[in-house]
């Protein structure tokens, strides 16, 4: 193993912490200890993974990962975060992360984001265009299509819904969406999946068409047409 991981911690004992632990697991790891130095080794290094702490001086965390985002950069970012408060999270995941992870946490826990992050999925599966309804979704350029509405998403936006169109009428349990999507469990009180379900409704009904992703109370969610 040699996956690159960029830190982007400014306290040394967390960023210490979070390097030695990493790289006993065979990482390579690279740390910075402000946004602005952040931002230029995420662009600089292409790391595998980013750990990017919300808290930094000068620029600030969510600001690093919007340019980030707006920059092209699809690198996984994973969020620390000292404030267990929901509008944090969401901030965060409106900012473009992929994960989150309050501050104080196990590195075991970090651990198992990290790999489930930087886990390449093998393309085993087919690159022609999925079909469902007036929903187009291309695996070759990752573009959606709403008739002849071009659609823009982030990585894990495209992931979440191309899992839906490959799986059409079927009701997705929130655990199989979960091993699917980020490769482990969150924990029952986790609202990820209600964010970016929000997220894919608003860009397919964003000209108020008609609803295509349902939420099946207690179960889960699937996508049809009524």
């Amino acid at each position: 193993m040699n996956n690159k991981i960029l830190v982007v911690e400014d306290e040394p004992q967390i960023a210490n912490f979070i390097k030695r632990g990493l790289r006993h697991e065979g990482y390579n790891v690279i740390v910075a200890a402000d946004g602005e130095t952040g931002l230029d080794m995420a662009f600089g290094e292409l790391p595998d993974v980013i750990i990017l702490d919300i808290m930094l001086p000068g620029i600030d965390g969510l600001t690093v990962c919007r340019q980030i985002r707006e920059g092209e950069l699809q690198t996984p970012v994973l969020m620390l975060t000292a404030k267990d408060a929901v509008p944090d999270r969401v901030a965060g995941l409106e900012a473009g992360a992929d994960d989150y992870l309050v501050k104080p946490f196990a590195f075991e826990e970090l651990l198992a984001r990290v790999r489930a992050l930087g886990r390449r999925r093998a393309p085993i599966e087919s690159d022609a265009p999925l079909h469902f309804a007036d929903l187009t979704l291309d695996p070759t350029t990752r573009m959606a299509k709403r008739g002849d509405r071009n659609i823009e998403l982030t990585a894990k936006e495209y992931d979440l819904l191309e899992l839906f169109m490959r799986h059409p009428n079927q009701v997705l349990t929130r655990d199989q969406i979960y091993d699917r999507i980020w490769g482990y469990d969150f924990g029952g009180e986790s609202n990820i999946i209600e964010v970016y379900v929000r997220y894919l409704r608003s860009k397919l009904e964003e000209n108020n068409e008609s609803r295509l992703l349902h939420t099946v109370r207690g179960v889960g969610y699937a996508l049809r047409e009524n």
